[in-house]
Parts: C-alpha cells; sequence; structure tokens
C-alpha cells in the first residue's frame, strides 16, 4: 500500500467518487423520505451492502491514503455543491426534496397515500400514538413532510404538532 502516489489518475477518482454520489442521489430520491429513525431494518441492510458494494466502483485498483483523502474531498464538495444549490435554485430544489403528502385527512386516511410513501398502517398509527392522538379518526391532518417526518393536526388544534426531536445545541461564549 503506498500513501501518496496513485494507482490511477486523480480524475478518475474524482470522476468515479462524484458518479457514485449523483447515482445514490437519484437512487435515494426514488426511494422515499424516510427519517434516518425511522429506518426499517431491511434499510439499513441495503444501505450497508450498498455502500459494500460501491466502495472498489470508487477507489478501483487505488488504495492510496492520497487517493481517500481525494475522494472524501469530492463527496463533501459534492454534497456542499447539491446543498447550496437545494437552497438557492428552486428547480433543484424541487428535483431533491418531494412535496409534503397529505395522508389523512378530516379523520380518515387518503386512499393510497400509504403505500406509496411506503409507510404501512401499522407504522402511521404509531406515528399518531407518539402525537398523543388515539386514532386517525381525531384528526384534521396527517402529512408526511418532506424531511420524512409525520406532522399531526389533531380535531381541536389550531396548529401541527410535531414530535420533540433530542436536539443538542452547543453555544460558544
Amino acid at each position: 500500500m503506498d500513501l501518496i502516489h496513485l494507482a490511477i489518475p486523480p480524475w478518475d477518482l474524482v470522476l468515479r467518487s462524484a458518479s457514485i454520489y449523483l447515482v445514490l442521489m437519484i437512487a435515494l430520491r426514488v426511494f422515499g423520505k424516510r427519517e434516518l429513525g425511522q429506518m426499517t431494518i431491511f434499510d439499513l441492510v441495503l444501505v450497508l451492502l450498498v455502500a459494500n458494494a460501491v466502495q472498489p466502483a470508487m477507489t478501483g485498483p487505488d488504495s492510496s491514503l492520497l487517493g481517500g483523502l481525494l475522494i472524501i474531498g469530492t463527496l463533501f464538495l459534492l454534497n456542499w455543491a447539491v446543498n447550496w444549490g437545494r437552497l438557492h435554485n428552486g428547480l433543484i430544489g424541487r428535483a431533491l426534496e418531494s412535496p409534503p403528502r397529505v395522508l389523512a385527512s378530516a379523520g380518515a386516511w387518503v386512499p393510497g397515500a400509504l403505500e406509496k410513501e411506503g409507510i404501512d398502517l401499522g407504522e402511521a398509527e404509531m406515528a399518531l400514538r407518539e402525537h398523543g392522538v388515539s386514532g386517525v379518526g381525531d384528526c384534521e391532518l396527517v402529512e408526511m413532510e418532506s424531511d420524512g417526518s409525520i406532522s399531526v393536526v389533531p380535531k381541536q388544534s389550531k396548529g401541527r404538532i410535531r414530535p420533540r426531536r433530542r436536539l443538542r445545541i452547543l453555544r460558544r461564549p
């Protein structure tokens, strides 16, 4: 293993990692919008297998430290560029983020909405209970948000209620 000398040209590593990044972005966009905490064991297995499968495609015959650093830099730069484009260009934002989908309205599930989002009825009912609602009949609106979270508006409430998220905020003096 050579730490500095690349086995293939640098542009090859950049092109390989950029291609894999873009294909995975498209696949994840098409796949759905579950939150990380909503991943099933099947989703986790898929992510692990995909990560293992694409590693040789990105590195090719190169196993140098410099090659690894180049791939990491490429992936971080691409991620920054995609995020910047999403925030500053409406077309890119719409292409990368799916719109919210109404799952239930006026106390009834919208036919086909759960299936389109890949959620079974048990998962949806669990989300209602997490919001303190006993059933869909007590809901004015249930929506799958763009980020994969589920928002619930109980019939007696005027605003959306979201589950509390554990968030650690570091404040610097």
